[in-house]
């Protein structure tokens, strides 16, 4: 069976390379690996090639996020054909047999636009199993279901790990690339809904996840894309929900004092930038605004 493998990389050729070099053995999957380089800042690029001379490699000129950059690697992909199309993070590990069982999932189940494995952590400990509507939930992972049935209809899906099918991404298009980073899941999740494909988990299929490597960043990038970007989620999919942007905005203040109170000045900080910027409607990618804003050297 094919799959086209699209993996992001950003300044983590050491991962890229780790992850994508077990794939190279295996048999009963015949991956086709597209690696997208967001303009890392080192030498990645080469290390990439000299590594891994078989993969497909998009340089992009500039960092294009996780929507952005996904998609150069997801419209290489289609112009090859209509092979399911894994988004795999480069510190995530799933194996052949997992992929195979999510491609047999897909082949099973024709109203499944998007199925995602179990996710654990490296040390073994299921983190979610799919996800919640981020409009009206403030932890979003799923971590348990009702019954045992293998395979497990969710709201969303994250792209950690996640097999999506090529004729939903010809219907629904692409990731929406004003989300940059965080969320842009979600959004798609809604749209293929709306055009009938559901999103689901298969409980046979595992992956695992280390986040050890982008730790750094959690405190300000991360928590400001994730606070921005739900309030970009609103605006594109309950525009009309007063309800919720209010209950949303009086949330993310408290959050902000919170942090402020707590003695974490990084994250009050980017939760306050991203309230702003949700709300002023200043979307994509904004790392360096971020870091400068977040360590006292704020720019326009």
């Amino acid at each position: 069976m094919d799959v086209s493998i699209v993996l992001l990389n950003w300044n983590g050729a050491e991962d890229t390379i780790a992850c994508l070099r077990p794939m190279l053995d295996w048999r009963q999957v015949r991956p086709s690996l597209i690696v997208v380089d967001n303009a890392s800042a080192g030498d990645d690029v080469a290390q990439i090639r000299q590594a891994l001379p078989c993969v497909c490699l998009v340089e992009n000129g500039r960092n294009e996020g996780f929507s952005g950059g996904s998609n150069r690697g997801m419209e290489f992909a289609l112009a090859q054909g209509d092979a399911p199309i894994l988004l795999l993070n480069n510190d995530a590990v799933i194996g052949e047999t997992a992929v195979r069982r999510l491609v047999q999932t897909l082949e099973e189940n024709p109203q499944i636009g998007m199925v995602v494995p179990q996710l654990l952590d490296e040390h073994g400990k299921l983190v979610a199993v799919g996800s919640k509507n981020p409009a009206f939930h403030i932890q979003t992972r799923v971590q348990s279901f009702p019954d045992d049935a293998p395979v497990q209809l969710v709201e969303t899906i994250s792209g950690t790990a996640v097999l999506i099918r090529a004729a939903m991404l010809r219907q629904v298009g692409l990731l929406d690339e004003r989300f940059f980073f965080s969320t842009e899941m979600a959004d798609l999740s809604l749209r293929a809904r709306r055009h009938g494909f559901v999103c689901a988990v298969d409980r046979r299929a595992e992956a695992s996840h280390t986040i050890s490597r982008s730790a750094p960043l959690r405190s300000s990038l991360y928590v400001y894309y994730i606070v921005r970007n739900r309030l970009l989620f609103l605006r594109s999919h309950y525009r009309w929900r007063f309800d919720l942007r209010a209950f949303w905005l009086a949330y993310t203040l408290a959050l902000a004092l919170k942090l402020r109170l707590g003695g974490q000045p990084v994250t009050a900080k980017a939760v306050w930038l991203a309230l702003g910027d949700g709300v002023n409607g200043r979307f994509g990618g904004q790392n360096e605004r971020v870091l400068a804003y977040c360590t006292g050297e704020a720019t326009a």
